[in-house]
C-alpha cells in the first residue's frame, strides 16, 4: 500500500468519521507520524479498541509512523467524553499496572522495528512532572471557558455536573498532542468520533504555540445492527487478554456476529483484500446459514490477537462442543481452554475408582464429582436414560464400570457429558 492511497483505503473500509481539511495533503506528502491514545482504565484492552488499533496498522503498512500513547497521566483523571458520570479515580499503582498490560497487547499489532517503526509513549513521562502554575500560564491561557463549554464532551455533562478534574482533561490531551509533535514530530491525532472536541483543542494549541497546522481524523464508534453495544456479551466485555476472555470465547464472539454486521466488521477488523471481502459478502447474501464470512472474520481476528496455535485450539474446542471432534484429538492448549469453558475439577484417582475393581472408574462417581449429578441415585437415572457420555462415547446402564485405560485422555483428563451440550472436565491425579 502506498502513502498516497491510505486515506482511500481507510474510507473504503468505513474507518473515517471525519477529518480536518489538511489530512489528504499530509498523508500524500510522504511518511508522517500519527498517534492515538489508549485510556488505561483496565489492564487489558477490549475489542472496542480494535478499530483504533487497526487504523494505526493501516497507516504503518502505508509507510507512516504510528505512535501509541498510553495515558498513564491522564488515566489518573479520566476522559469525560461519552460518559454520563464521574469516573472513579485510580491509584498510581493501578494505572502503572494497567499501562504495562496494554503496552504488551499493542506490541502484537504494531512493528517496532524498521523505517516505519512504531513508538510507545506514556504521557505520565511529562504530565506527572508538569508544574501546575506553568501549565496554567503556558497552556490554559490559550483556551477560554466558553470555548471549552462548546465541546460536546463537556456540554453533555453540564446538566448532571462535571468536576474541574474532568473539565481539565481536554487541556491535558491538547498538551499531549503538542508534546508529541515536539518529541516525535507527530502531525496527526486519531481517535473515536467522540474525541473530535479534544483533538481540535490540540490542533488549536499547536497552532497558537508553535505556529504549525496539525491535523485530526476520527474513526466511527462501532455499533451493531440490533442496537446493542459492540463488544459486550451476556458474560460482559470481550477482552484481548486470554486470561479474561479465552481464545475460544473470543472466537465464538466473532463467529456469532449478525449477518447485517459481518461485512462491516471484515472491513474494520481484518486486512483481507477488497476482492476477498466482496466474495465473503456474496456468500453471506447467497448462503447466510453457512456463516462463511463469520468464520473468516473469527479466524482472522483470533489469529491476529492470540496467534495460530490459540486459533487452532479455539477451533478444536468449538468442534468438540458443536461438532463431532473426538476428545482424544484435543491438544494440550485445547484442554487448557476446555478447562476454562467447562466445569473443571481436580481429584485423586482413588476417589473415582470402583469399590469392586480398582482398575476401573465408577460412572456414578464420575458424574457426582463432575457436578453433573447431585447423588448416586440421580447418576443412576441418567445412566439408565442413556444421557451419559465419557469422552463423548455414550455409555449405557450396563457400563457403570469404565476401565481406567479407556477413560484417561491426554494429561490425565476425563470429559464427562450429560446430554448433548453439558460437559465437565476431570483432572485425575494418580
Amino acid at each position: 500500500m502506498q502513502t498516497t492511497g491510505v486515506l482511500d483505503e481507510l474510507q473504503w473500509r468505513g474507518l473515517v468519521s471525519q477529518h480536518t481539511d489538511g489530512v489528504p495533503a499530509l498523508l500524500a506528502a510522504g511518511p508522517t507520524s500519527a498517534y492515538i491514545g489508549f485510556d488505561p482504565t483496565g489492564s487489558s484492552l477490549h475489542v472496542g479498541s480494535l478499530v483504533q488499533i487497526m487504523i494505526l496498522v493501516h497507516l504503518q503498512r502505508a509507510g507512516h509512523r504510528p505512535v501509541a500513547l498510553v495515558g498513564g497521566g491522564t488515566g489518573m483523571i479520566g476522559d469525560p467524553s461519552g460518559k454520563s458520570a464521574e469516573r472513579q479515580l485510580q491509584t498510581p499503582e493501578q494505572v502503572a499496572a494497567n499501562v504495562a498490560g496494554i503496552r504488551a497487547q499493542l506490541a502484537h499489532f504494531l512493528d517496532f522495528e524498521g523505517p516505519s517503526a512504531a513508538r510507545m509513549r506514556n504521557n505520565a513521562d511529562w504530565l506527572n512532572a508538569l508544574p501546575l502554575v506553568d501549565f496554567l500560564r503556558d497552556t490554559g491561557k490559550h483556551f477560554t471557558v466558553n470555548y471549552m463549554l462548546q465541546k460536546e464532551s463537556v456540554k453533555s455533562r453540564m446538566e448532571a455536573g462535571i468536576s474541574f478534574t474532568e473539565f481539565s482533561y481536554m487541556l491535558l490531551q491538547a498538551y499531549d498532542f503538542l508534546e508529541l509533535r515536539r518529541r516525535d514530530g507527530v502531525m496527526l491525532q486519531l481517535g473515536g468520533s467522540d474525541q473530535w472536541g479534544n483533538i481540535t483543542a490540540g490542533i488549536e494549541l499547536i497552532r497558537r504555540v508553535d505556529g504549525v497546522e496539525a491535523q485530526g481524523l476520527t474513526v466511527p464508534l462501532v455499533t451493531t445492527s440490533s442496537g446493542t453495544k459492540f463488544g459486550k456479551t451476556e458474560a460482559g466485555a470481550v477482552w484481548l487478554d486470554a486470561t479474561r476472555t479465552s481464545p475460544y470465547a473470543f472466537y465464538q464472539f466473532w463467529l456469532g456476529v449478525e449477518d447485517h454486521d459481518v461485512g462491516r466488521y471484515l472491513r474494520f477488523f481484518t486486512l483481507l483484500p477488497h476482492a476477498e471481502i466482496d466474495v465473503l459478502d456474496a456468500a453471506t447474501a447467497s448462503a447466510p446459514e453457512q456463516r462463511t464470512a463469520q468464520r473468516a472474520l473469527a479466524r482472522d481476528v483470533t489469529r491476529r490477537v492470540h496467534g495460530e496455535s490459540a486459533l487452532e485450539a479455539a477451533e478444536q474446542v468449538s468442534t468438540f462442543f458443536f461438532g463431532g471432534l473426538d476428545p482424544h484429538e484435543l491438544t494440550d492448549e485445547a484442554f487448557g481452554i476446555l478447562r476454562i469453558e467447562a466445569p473443571y475439577v481436580e481429584t485423586d484417582g482413588a476417589a473415582l475408582s470402583a469399590e469392586t475393581d480398582a482398575a476401573a472408574f465408577d460412572a456414578f462417581k464420575l458424574l457426582t464429582t463432575a457436578g453433573l449429578a447431585a447423588s448416586n441415585g440421580a447418576a443412576k437415572r441418567l445412566l439408565e436414560q442413556g444421557g451419559v457420555s465419557v469422552n463423548k462415547r455414550k455409555i449405557g446402564a450396563a457400563e457403570r464400570l469404565i476401565p481406567r485405560a479407556d477413560a484417561l485422555l491426554r494429561g490425565g483428563h476425563i470429559v464427562v457429558g450429560k446430554g448433548k451440550r453439558d460437559y465437565a472436565v476431570l483432572k485425575v491425579r494418580g
